[in-house]
């Protein structure tokens, strides 16, 4: 299963959850992920944040 896969799940299961205690679980593992993700696409990005123009 893809992160991106994985977060939209966990926002299906935010979306259908009623349990406050269940709720806070899935709040915290949807964060973690989506930080996750966001260190991996910024990590894919800075070589070419860093790269100078070829001319």
């Amino acid at each position: 299963m893809t992160l991106e896969h994985h977060i939209e799940e966990l926002r299906a299961e935010l979306r259908n959850c009623w349990d406050l205690e269940e709720r806070r679980e899935i709040e915290a593992e949807l964060e973690a992920a989506v930080a996750e993700l966001n260190i991996w696409i910024d990590e894919l990005t800075q070589d070419l944040r860093d790269q100078k123009p070829p001319f």
